[in-house]
């Protein structure tokens, strides 16, 4: 692909594309590009969407910060163009938008590639990495290897409370660069096949761990650039190690600064303000039947996986995008007189038919917390489409056992077996995640009853029977090494507790684990297998399943 593109050159073609939510690769023309005008002449071209706008300039380090460069719209398309020789890598610009009452204001580029770090928000006038991979191997193995037959047990991060700095720097985190020196190793020692990151994308508060979006196509200046992050995946995957990332197309940051309102009108949010506002997230909804956010969302799912070379992606809040009455508050039923998002449904299958059809090979993870049948069934199939679905249900059964008094367990073995019933219905991952270790509901360590040796005996059992259910594994950070404290987002890991024999002993044990479950094939070839295990089952006396 080539970074060079004439001012001009978004073609008709490429507007009715974007106006009919089929422009899956828009992030190549909107935003900030490196350009050479009809002229020969080099600079940076600029596309917005702003339909309902009066006007739409560019103010910047290489234009007047008040008045700015205008730029022209483009027919009726509600795309505005302009194109700056001045502008050049480094600099900061942002969006002056003066919606139809005449009211100015500024805001952040929708497909800026950085910005400065929080509290500062300018977009920072950067061209596309030309970088370099040498992963050929890992994706050819990719493209062979059914994801279904295949170890996965995977590593949840959350980039900025992994490791924090120490040595005198006034850095509050770690950039990918530095985090290859350290994370890859750790991961690849203890014997996990994926790293999942919490989002990475550009967000302003740090205790929305990333979940509340700013700039969908830019990589947060907490943790380096995009060309970090990028070298970091390459490493990944020269040790053997899967890259997913944790993806946001429900809903975004509310600040007034960024995609809200962003023209003066609902323009990424629904019309209706009870749909638009996330009462209980505090976020505003994508509106998940307008076109052009289509565009705008299956471009960016697409732009990571492309430029990043992601294994994967984890959908977050799915079920917020595909009922009416997920939230809290006002809603109103469809047509039929039903709590489904009809919009929502069909946004899903479209993003999962785009990116199974140009990856087959992608890991497309479903965070569904409902029993909404065919999360991972095929779209032709009237399915969702993804190819994994988190097992909420598995995981509030085992943890409501595990949390019990031993004396009292033996009344309560149906929240072990009850997945049994359902474990084939949908293609699973057994996830213990970061949601389960905060807000009061205590370290996967301190779930457990008893003194520390039980604790500890607890949590071996726990994780011993992760590994022999069907279904892909999941651990967050801290819970391998017996993590006694809930996660703090703004503190890294208790890496001191190592020093604990116990600590130290149970981390080994995971290790241990981990490396049996990858060297044994009976441990995933058959996770999605009904007839093999139906088999098993009647001979148990579970022949429901």
């Amino acid at each position: 692909m080539s970074n060079k593109l004439q001012i001009g050159n978004m073609s008709e073609a490429d507007t009715y594309l974007f106006n009919t939510g089929s422009h899956f690769q828009s992030y190549q023309l909107m935003g900030c590009q490196f350009a050479v005008d009809g002229r020969g002449k080099e600079g940076f071209s600029f596309r917005v969407w702003a339909p309902n706008a009066r006007g739409i300039a560019i103010v910047g380090d290489f234009c007047d910060w008040d008045a700015g460069m205008k730029l022209r719209k483009i027919g009726e398309t509600g795309i505005w163009e302009g194109f700056s020789t001045d502008a050049e890598p480094g600099q900061h610009y942002k969006v002056l938008v003066e919606d139809a009452n005449g009211h100015r204001k500024l805001k952040m580029d929708p497909y800026a590639l950085a910005f400065e770090t929080r509290p500062k928000d300018a977009a920072v006038v950067t061209k596309l990495p030309d970088f370099k991979w040498s992963d050929g191997r890992w994706m050819a193995k990719r493209k062979r290897k059914s994801v279904y037959q295949a170890p996965l047990n995977i590593y949840e991060v959350h980039a900025g409370s992994w490791r924090k700095p120490k040595d005198g720097r006034d850095a509050e985190f770690y950039t990918f660069s530095e985090l290859a020196e350290t994370l890859i190793p750790y991961v690849a020692e203890m014997g996990f096949t994926h790293i999942e990151f919490m989002p990475l994308m550009e967000h302003p508060l740090d205790a929305s761990w990333g979940y509340q979006i700013t700039g969908y196509y830019a990589l947060s200046a907490r943790y380096g650039s995009l060309e970090d992050f990028m070298g970091f995946v390459d490493a990944c995957h020269a040790a053997n190690i899967g890259v997913i990332m944790d993806w946001v197309p429900g809903h975004f940051c509310r600040n007034d600064n960024a995609l809200s309102y962003f023209d003066g009108t609902p323009q990424f949010e629904y019309w209706k303000s009870f749909q638009a506002d996330n009462v209980r997230w505090g976020t505003l909804n994508f509106d998940l039947s307008k076109a052009e956010v289509h565009s705008f969302l299956i471009s960016n799912a697409l732009f990571w996986i492309e430029m990043c070379h992601l294994d994967g992606l984890r959908v977050d809040a799915v079920s917020a995008m595909i009922y009416l009455d997920y939230d809290d508050g006002y809603w109103e039923a469809n047509e039929d007189g039903g709590n489904v998002n009809k919009a929502g449904v069909a946004f899903v299958q479209k993003l999962n038919t785009e990116v199974f059809k140009r990856y087959p090979d992608m890991l497309m993870i479903a965070e569904e917390s409902t029993a909404y049948p065919g999360v991972t069934m095929p779209v032709d199939t009237n399915g969702l489409g993804f190819n994994y679905k988190w097992n909420m249900g598995w995981m509030n059964d085992i943890l409501k056992f595990f949390e019990m008094d031993p004396l009292f367990r033996k009344d309560h073995f149906n929240l072990v077996t009850f997945s049994f019933m359902y474990m084939f219905k949908e293609n699973y991952i057994l996830a213990l995640s970061h949601d389960e270790v905060v807000h009061g509901k205590k370290s996967m360590m301190h779930k457990m009853p008893g003194d520390r040796y039980n604790q500890f005996a607890g949590i071996r059992t726990l994780e011993a029977f992760l590994m022999t259910h069907p279904g892909k594994k999941l651990n967050f950070m801290g819970n391998e090494t017996g993590q006694f404290l809930e996660w703090k987002f703004a503190e890294e890991l208790e890496w001191t507790d190592l020093e604990q024999d116990l600590n130290h002993q149970y981390q080994f044990f995971v290790r241990t684990l981990n490396e049996i479950y990858v060297e044994h094939r009976a441990l995933f070839e058959l996770d999605h297998d009904r007839q093999e295990w139906r088999f098993w089952m009647r001979i148990i006396g579970m022949s429901r399943c």
